[in-house]
């Protein structure tokens, strides 16, 4: 049984103030704890699960920390609206400088893409075309925020987010083409992507003023027909931009 205080303390690293001041991040789910469990087991603090889901992975869990607790309380702590049988609570990853070779892949900037939902779907597109680096503006959504660690159903474990301004970033990679998701931008069925860097603008607001004079290759995914749809969601956008560069450069 969890103490008032786990609770407490567990529930409050849904809040990025507490989970930055304490270096600690919530991960749920079978899968994901699992996950974590084979992939980087040294960032577990500890977990909280049921009787069953112990006995049933006892030896995976082998020495790692592990409190029993009732569904009663892991109700308390988690953010589904059904609970999984087990919570961990993890360290934040290690920092280590982002090595990405743009001679022979593309890349993801997410220019304040503030909807964890987007931001984690977005890193488990990245996981699943093997982009193993994207990069995000200060201002976009929190890589430990809940709802993406759980969007990303485990891809947070393969591809490493790096936040930074675009054009500290720029300053690193001379030369790399700068393709920029826009309204008005070149079809990009009629554009020969090649290797760099594609920026996806804020879902309400696109890209930044600042970050769209620095867009070498302004693309646009045509519409069909007419339509009254004004744009598309931002993780939707990006999974179409992203399958089309990799059918042209890895296919």
């Amino acid at each position: 049984m969890l103490s008032k205080n786990q609770i407490k303390e567990i529930q409050s690293l849904q809040l990025k103030k507490f989970r930055d001041s304490g270096k600690l991040f919530i991960a749920e789910g079978i899968k994901t704890v699992c996950e974590i469990i084979d992939q980087r087991p040294e960032a577990l603090k500890e977990i909280f699960a049921t009787r069953d889901f112990i006995e049933s992975h006892s030896e995976k869990i082998g020495s790692l920390r592990v409190t029993e607790a009732s569904e009663t309380d892991l109700k308390k702590i988690s953010l589904q609206n059904t609970p999984n049988h087990v919570l961990s609570v993890c360290h934040y990853f290690d920092e280590t400088p982002p090595v990405f070779d743009f001679k022979s892949n593309f890349s993801l900037y997410l220019d304040d893409v503030r909807d964890p939902g987007n931001l984690g779907t977005i890193i488990r597109l990245a996981g699943w075309f093997g982009l193993s680096t994207i990069f995000c503006s200060p201002a976009s959504c929190d890589f430990y925020n809940p709802k993406v660690i759980q969007s990303t159903m485990g891809a947070f474990l393969r591809v490493n987010v790096v936040y930074t301004g675009l054009p500290e970033l720029l300053a690193q990679i001379p030369g790399v083409p700068v393709y920029g998701a826009v309204l008005n931008g070149k079809s990009l069925y009629a554009e020969k992507p090649g290797n760099g860097l594609i920026i996806i603008g804020n879902e309400a607001n696109g890209i930044s003023e600042a970050n769209l004079e620095l867009v070498s290759n302004p693309i646009t995914i045509p519409a069909g027909g007419q339509n009254n749809t004004e744009s598309l969601n931002a993780a939707i956008a990006t999974s179409i931009i992203v399958s089309e560069f990799f059918r042209q450069l890895k296919l």
